[in-house]
């Protein structure tokens, strides 16, 4: 089985026990997910079955969207409902407030990565640290936040939801202790749903009941999304027979001689003569030549 398998993750799953769990269930040992989801969130995340895996750090589309429950009037260490909270209760916080803020964390942004995430400083994970009760200096990082909208509110309870559209790198829950911070008041996150990451919905994916009975009927494949559809935004190129063979051997092929190269496009999703997807390439016009990107063939 080559391809990608979406699963509606679990919570209290890690991204890399819902690779292990598979791997159980699938019997294979050649698995990768696309992109890391907290223990505590839940829903969309791609898994990567067989030569797909070589597409893992490769996905031309890192864009996600998440729908986010939050609380206005506390503060957490973690920035979530799930670490250490302290209620912040004397300031009201209305509807408008919020929206007057949420310009503010749209677009091109930074962002101080929290202390219990995966990035490293000086070779260590920030949660081990933070578990250390070690806190270290962090360098903001810019992100991209296309959309940031308030779904819900309720004045009274100051709870609500965020719906964002964000690309790789975004904490969610620093964004909502952000906007706390903003207005006085403290923000943590309350739930996270993934509703979507690199193309692939809700829709695509597969409880890992689902995916059992999947296994057990000899209907895996049906599960399987072909590895292409993470590069579908991508303009196709199709090679005859001889030019498949060199790309497959990591020969770069002389642009001019390679159907549907355009100077409007550098990157291009690469199909064999067979019509298979074989993986990527990109184009270099001052060289003349099409250079092997990432050869899944």
């Amino acid at each position: 089985m080559n391809g990608i398998l979406c699963v509606n993750k679990p919570q209290d799953f890690t991204s890399f026990d819902v690779v292990a769990k598979l791997r159980g269930i699938l019997q294979m040992k050649r698995l990768g997910h696309g992109g890391t989801l907290d223990p505590m969130a839940t829903g969309v995340l791609p898994v990567f079955v067989g030569n797909a895996t070589k597409a893992c750090d490769i996905m031309p589309d890192n864009t996600k969207s998440y729908r986010a429950g939050f609380r206005m009037g506390a503060v957490s260490d973690t920035q979530d409902v799930w670490g250490q909270v302290r209620e912040c209760p004397d300031k009201a916080v209305c509807r408008g407030q919020i929206e007057a803020v949420i310009p503010d964390f749209t677009g091109r942004i930074m962002q101080l990565p929290p202390m219990y995430s995966a990035v490293q400083v000086n070779g260590q994970r920030l949660y081990d640290l933070a578990r250390q009760g070690v806190e270290v200096e962090r360098q903001p990082r810019e992100i991209e936040v296309s959309s940031l909208v308030l779904e819900e509110y309720d004045d009274s309870s100051r709870e609500g939801v965020l719906s964002i559209v964000c690309g790789k790198g975004t904490y969610i829950r620093t964004i909502i202790s952000d906007i706390g911070e903003k207005l006085g008041c403290g923000g943590i996150m309350t739930s996270l749903v993934r509703t979507s990451s690199g193309g692939f919905t809700l829709d695509d994916c597969h409880t890992f009941e689902e995916i059992q009975q999947a296994r057990d009927e000899g209907r895996l494949e049906e599960l399987i999304l072909p590895i292409d559809r993470v590069f579908e935004k991508l303009p196709k190129l199709r090679l005859g027979e001889a030019q498949t063979r060199m790309y497959r051997n990591g020969v770069k092929l002389d642009i001019s001689r390679v159907r549907g190269i355009s100077r409007e496009a550098e990157q291009y999703g690469v199909y064999g003569f067979d019509g298979a997807f074989i993986g990527t390439a990109f184009a270099d016009f001052e060289g003349g030549v099409l250079r092997v990107g990432k050869n899944l063939g």
